[in-house]
């Protein structure tokens, strides 16, 4: 089973690259700022769950 990590840093990552995306388009910097920092948390969140879920396989 997927750790729910995983999916919550890989929505965040998304929603990420689209405020990114969206900053970028508007010259909004702020909001390109805030989508970069999205990104980072979803990846950290991301290494997080695939933590888990080697834990969890090596004490199978």
């Amino acid at each position: 089973m997927v750790d729910q990590n995983r999916i919550n840093g890989a929505a965040t990552q998304v929603k990420g690259k689209i405020k990114d995306a969206a900053g970028k388009v508007t010259g909004n910097e702020k909001l390109q700022a805030e989508g970069k920092a999205d990104q980072v948390v979803g990846k950290g969140q991301q290494i997080i769950g695939e933590a888990k879920d080697k834990l969890r396989s090596a004490l199978k």
